[in-house]
């Protein structure tokens, strides 16, 4: 697995770990009834959480070959992965359209 597979993997690790965190930050801070230091307190709470723990730092990756272009979120493949298994016959209900 190539490093850039590896970091994206962590990353995805560590988002599931502080997932809930995050939102209960986020949805407090931006609760206008709650007092101004009770928000003020969330967002630097927020802002103490890991970057990559943020849902923007995760990259859609081939599972096979770590390729980030071109990859269907359905199953984590690229395009060029997809049609070689498909050729092959490896993914079931993919049959070649000919008309």
């Amino acid at each position: 697995m190539s490093n850039r597979s590896q970091r994206d993997a962590k990353r995805r690790t560590i988002h599931l770990k502080h997932e809930l965190k995050r939102l209960e930050y986020k949805n407090l801070s931006q609760n206008l009834s709650l007092e101004k230091e009770l928000r003020f307190k969330m967002i630097q709470e927020l802002n103490e959480l890991p970057r990559n723990s943020s849902r923007v730092r995760i990259k859609n990756r081939c599972i096979l070959t770590g390729r980030s272009h071109a990859v269907y979120r359905i199953c984590r493949l690229s395009r060029i992965k997809f049609r070689e298994l498909a050729s092959q016959g490896l993914l079931m209900g993919i049959t070649k359209s000919s008309w």
